[in-house]
Order: structure tokens, then sequence, then C-alpha cells
């Protein structure tokens, strides 16, 4: 199954920052495949060493595992990133810039499920 994931929440809340995050590691852990679309604040969680600093309060982090795994695709939106001063060339790697256009694509997929946070 393919999973097409959103999530608006960054730093100024970890835990529910890492919720996207952590259903997308048990959808990874499982076999499926998900993309992480990252909007408004959620933008920020992308920028090279800002998830490491970022705690939830209960549940384990587990933004690296999802940012280094090949099933994982994680999209920045690029206008939510660029009215925050964030380049794509601030993103740790595997993340890339994109819009509502590859969000509309991964959730028009056969099959696919669409999980907003």
């Amino acid at each position: 199954m393919h999973y097409a994931i959103s999530s608006t929440w960054g730093p100024t809340d970890p835990t529910r920052a890492s919720l996207p995050f952590i259903f997308a590691a048990s959808a990874l852990q499982a076999g499926d495949t998900v993309m992480l679309m990252l909007f408004h604040d959620s933008v920020t969680v992308a920028v090279d060493g800002s998830a490491e600093k970022m705690v939830p309060v209960g549940p384990p982090p587990r933004f690296a595992e999802v940012l280094a795994h090949e099933g994982a695709e994680v999209l920045v939106c690029k206008p939510c990133a660029e009215a925050r001063g964030v380049t794509e060339a601030m993103l740790t790697s595997g993340c890339r810039f994109g819009g509502m256009n590859d969000f509309h694509a991964h959730a028009s997929r056969d099959g696919s499920k669409v999980v907003c946070f």
C-alpha cells in the first residue's frame, strides 16, 4: 500500500510534528511506501540538523528513520519553505522541494491512502 501523508506541525510542537513520522515509520516497517509532504511550519523539520533537536513528549522520535528510508519520499512545500527563508540547499539528505501537484499525484495513485496531520 502507498500512503500520501501531509503535515503542518513543526518545532513549535515537537510531539505533533513527530506524529506523521511515527505513522510513516510504522507503514514503512509493514512494507508499505510513503510520501510525506511537509507544509506550513513542518518545512523546518526538513532543514538539515533540525529534526535531531526536536524531542517529542511521550513517543520516540522517528524523524531520522523516515528521512533515511528508501521507501519514503519526503517533499517540502516550496512556497511554504521560501516564505520562511528555507532554501532547497538547506534541506537534509533525501528531501526535496515539491508542491500540491506532487501531493495530488501521490494521493491519486491506485490504492493510495491519504493521511493528514
